[in-house]
């Protein structure tokens, strides 16, 4: 009992910031879920509903780069604020646009990019916001506290969604997202002091050397830069199963909104579980292995089980095997950089990081609701009933996002193996 006060006391400021902001984080997953429906409803395309990611990840991508270097001279706690009410700002006017009979696509188009654009700089403030509150010590059970509500969040945001959704409409959710802010935003005003360490307000560099450190660091240690190579080869695999994955579980016989929702929580609470083994776990001898080893367990099970499967239990079977794995995967990604990379650099670094590990994401998006819808479902539609396709992955809409998983799977199975060969990754371990 004394060491539990001990480390509640130590993790004071983390436990207050990590509690609201991830209800915050729920509501605001609620809105995204509800608006992917709407979306889906409105169009009935997985280009048109992945096209909402890629606005969104597009600007945080070609912006984070130089936005590192802006978080490493601001003040992390107006950062975060300013940025928290940017984003509920957008949000209240998706409410007004819905509550007046006047929102379209495109207004949640370009909603989303400006909610990217703002998040370049409130990604990497947060993250070093974290390494200034928690002891070293404790990286690892915080990565495995922050992928434990990331989990619970991806479980029970799908389901209020989809029952508030139906019940009450798409506007009750952007009410119950903005409570949620704004209980977040009083807390990290009030209750959470970030420590100001001058040593990060860089006095001599321009905003672009600033953001060339960050480049030149990874450079100069190819181990944590490979490590986030692989990473962006995971994310174009995850991303491409992000698009095709509501047009396949809406479109298929036996799916829809509910079907949508329990895989969905199933994701989170297969994450749930992996988080609690994270939080929970020792220190492995080799961090490198554990997120090589959990990577290709990820990418050889859940897609290839949603390709050949045809009923929510298997779906959600293929879920559970996919993703457990993620939550160890990050948290021994998350301690190994914050115990690698010096405090004063991580706000260039984690840009630099962000800007070359998600670059795939709006690709992946694009190409995966491009294929799906174009390539993919046309070609199954083509087929006869007798084909070995439709033997293999079934008819009507939705068959042809399930061949798309197979290829998938396959493209992130060879992405693993690849570079487990990486000899720069290994030397990490050194």
């Amino acid at each position: 009992m004394k060491n539990i006060n001990l480390i509640m006391k130590e993790l004071h400021s983390f436990l207050i910031l990590w509690s609201t902001q991830s209800l915050s984080l729920l509501g605001s997953s609620m809105t995204n879920f509800a608006l992917v429906m709407w979306t889906y409803q409105e169009k009935g395309s997985a280009l048109t509903t992945a096209l909402l990611s890629v606005c969104s990840y597009t600007p945080y991508i070609m912006m984070s780069i130089f936005a590192g270097a802006l978080s490493d001279k601001w003040n992390k706690k107006v950062t975060m604020l300013a940025s928290d009410t940017f984003a509920a700002l957008c949000t209240v006017v998706v409410l007004l646009l819905l509550k007046s009979g006047q929102l379209e696509i495109w207004h949640l188009y370009c909603i989303n990019a400006l909610n990217g654009l703002m998040g370049t700089v409130q990604q990497p403030a947060g993250d070093v916001a974290i390494s200034l509150i928690t002891p070293r010590k404790h990286y690892q059970k915080v990565s495995g506290l922050r992928s434990f509500s990331n989990s619970l969040v991806n479980i029970l945001s799908p389901v209020a969604a989809t029952t508030i959704f139906a019940a009450f409409g798409l506007d009750a959710i952007i009410y119950f997202d903005l409570s949620t802010f704004l209980a977040a935003f009083l807390a990290l005003c009030f209750f959470v002091e970030i420590p100001i360490v001058h040593e990060l307000k860089d006095k001599g560099e321009s905003l672009l050397q600033s953001a060339k450190s960050g480049l030149q660091y990874l450079k100069e240690h190819r181990g944590i830069l490979d490590l986030i190579l692989l990473l962006a080869g995971i994310n174009l695999t995850a991303s491409m199963y992000n698009a095709a994955f509501p047009a396949m579980l809406l479109s298929r016989s036996g799916g829809g909104e509910g079907a949508l929702a329990i895989v969905n929580a199933s994701v989170g609470i297969a994450m749930l579980a992996g988080s609690l083994a994270a939080s929970v776990l020792p220190a492995p001898k080799s961090r490198v292995r554990v997120i090589c080893n959990t990577l290709f367990l990820s990418m050889s099970t859940e897609n290839f089980i949603l390709a050949f499967g045809n009923s929510v239990p298997v779906w959600c079977l293929g879920a559970i095997l996919g993703w457990i794995w993620v939550p160890i995967m990050n948290a021994n990604m998350d301690t190994l950089f914050r115990s690698y990379i010096p405090v004063t650099m991580q706000g260039r670094v984690y840009s630099a990081r962000n800007t070359l590990q998600f670059f795939t994401i709006p690709i992946g998006y694009f190409l995966g609701g491009i294929l799906v819808d174009k390539v993919f479902e046309p070609f199954m539609a083509l087929q006869a009933e007798d084909s070995l396709w439709i033997t293999f992955f079934g008819s009507g809409k939705g068959s042809g996002a399930a061949m798309f998983f197979m290829i998938i799977g396959l493209l992130g199975v060879m992405t693993c193996l690849v570079f487990r060969r990486d000899k720069e990754i290994w030397k990490l371990e050194e």
